[in-house]
């Protein structure tokens, strides 16, 4: 990818869910991520304990590498065009939308923007288990929200019996389609899940940083939500329709998958940059580093997925050289999602 785009995350979620307690998590948790935040009103989030006055137009420095703009739904773009100057140097940005607009409208406005420097980072919902069922009542938009989702953030998990969690996930799994869905309590989700955590030069990854010291014990009592990690490679070039139906067919709970691609003869001088989140799909291709073994590498993240069935999955997709035969029909089914340099594909989603 010749410039790294930065993630644009829409947090989305009715009145009392707990999506900015889940954002003030984020912004706490971000260590060496800068986090460009743009919601309606300052008025909640915890900026080092000032108070500021929640008005359109204003912008503040969090202190922590971190920046917050008091937009409106109008001025999307402009602030988009604000928070990805160079100068801010931020690594994602995350739009909160109660008050600005329908999640599924911030969506579209964030796919249409012409702006070359984001992608699309994932429409996160936060409901609230002990409320959902009145939610559903007062709000019936609800469960429209859970269908455009790519991930749900069942909140305030602790305040429910077991069974009532249960009862509560398997109706949002049901509204949610093929959406990642995990639980949570006071808005503990792992930054890493949504997206990659910088490393800052002087921290060894993997230690405890100052921020994990000093809420060692909160943290602690409310654990982080729960998620998995798995990382697939492949030394035999891949085969781009059988590898287009992995991806169409992709299970439920898989939430993001990253990583290059190898199509050998498809391409021989190309590698593929995926990014894929929720149902949105990006291919960027690139020269193959020089003396670079060329491999398949994937990182899938999600919530409840079968390590065994995937990678049985990704093995199907090799190449067969006494078998396979390519043509140049064998790359459209991809090409419909790498970017082009005049027009953007109109379908983004898969």
């Amino acid at each position: 990818m010749t410039t790294q785009q930065i993630p644009v995350v829409v947090l989305a979620g009715f009145l009392g869910a707990g999506k900015t307690t889940l954002l003030n998590h984020l912004l706490r948790s971000a260590r060496g991520t800068r986090i460009g935040v743009m919601v309606n009103d300052f008025g909640d989030i915890g900026i080092d304990a000032m108070t500021v006055a929640g008005q359109v137009g204003s912008t503040v420095s969090l202190g922590n590498g971190c920046l917050c703009c008091a937009v409106d739904a109008g001025e999307l773009d402009e602030y988009l065009e604000v928070l990805t100057r160079p100068e801010s140097r931020l690594d994602v940005i995350v739009i909160e939308a109660s008050g600005l607009a329908e999640p599924q409208e911030l969506v579209r406005m964030v796919l249409a923007s012409e702006n070359e420097r984001i992608v699309y980072g994932g429409l996160v919902e936060v409901v609230d288990a002990a409320e959902f069922g009145a939610t559903r009542q007062r709000h019936p938009g609800t469960d429209r929200h859970l269908a455009v989702a790519d991930l749900v953030v069942v909140n305030k998990a602790d305040r429910v019996s077991a069974d009532e969690l249960r009862s509560v996930r398997e109706t949002v799994a049901e509204l949610a389609g093929r959406a990642a869905v995990i639980e949570a309590s006071h808005g503990r989700v792992d930054p890493e899940l949504l997206f990659d955590r910088v490393v800052p030069d002087d921290e060894i990854e993997g230690q405890m940083s100052i921020e994990d010291i000093l809420y060692g014990s909160d943290e602690a009592d409310h654990a982080h939500a729960s998620y998995e990690t798995l990382s697939l490679t492949a030394s035999t070039p891949l085969h781009p329709r059988r590898l287009m139906a992995f991806l169409d067919s992709r299970p439920e709970g898989l939430y993001r998958i990253k990583g290059f691609i190898d199509l050998g003869a498809a391409d021989p001088a190309n590698r593929y940059a995926v990014h894929a989140v929720g149902r949105f799909l990006r291919f960027y291709p690139e020269p193959w580093p020089a003396g670079e073994e060329r491999l398949t590498q994937l990182v899938l993240i999600g919530s409840g997925i079968d390590a065994a069935g995937l990678r049985k999955e990704l093995a199907a997709c090799e190449l067969d050289g006494t078998q396979d035969v390519l043509d140049e029909s064998s790359m459209w089914g991809l090409l419909r999602y790498v970017p082009q340099t005049e027009e953007e594909p109109e379908e983004t989603l898969f």
